[in-house]
């Protein structure tokens, strides 16, 4: 799984050309991941100010707003790919444009159904 964590807002800072070229280098990386059979799914996430946070207080769930507002970065979106290797993972994370402009990819194999596999 590729998670894909950035800024918020910093789409909207981008002049017009580069918000074509970062979403141009996009589409690139989609057709590519597609033809060769590699992408399972991709979703982007709604902005953070939408996410609740639940957690167990007393026994009892306690929801709150989230993330954490201190967060300077928040999971924008994820991509599962079935690559042959987790270099190819790595390789396609990188070359992920929202890395240029201070955000970040977390490369993380899933764990098989049945089991502990890693």
């Amino acid at each position: 799984m590729l998670l894909i964590f950035n800024r918020p807002g910093f789409v909207e800072e981008l002049t017009e050309q580069e918000r074509q070229e970062l979403f141009g280098e996009v589409d690139e990386i989609m057709k590519e991941i597609t033809e060769r059979g590699e992408l399972v799914v991709t979703e982007a996430l709604a902005d953070p100010s939408t996410t609740r946070v639940v957690r167990q207080k007393d026994g009892l769930p306690a929801v709150t707003d989230g993330p954490f507002l201190e967060a300077k970065e928040h999971l924008a979106g994820y991509l599962t790919v079935d690559c042959d290797s987790l270099e190819r993972a790595v390789e396609i994370a990188s070359r992920w444009p929202d890395v240029r402009f201070g955000g970040r990819m977390e490369v993380r194999p899933v764990m098989h159904h049945a089991g502990s596999e890693m």
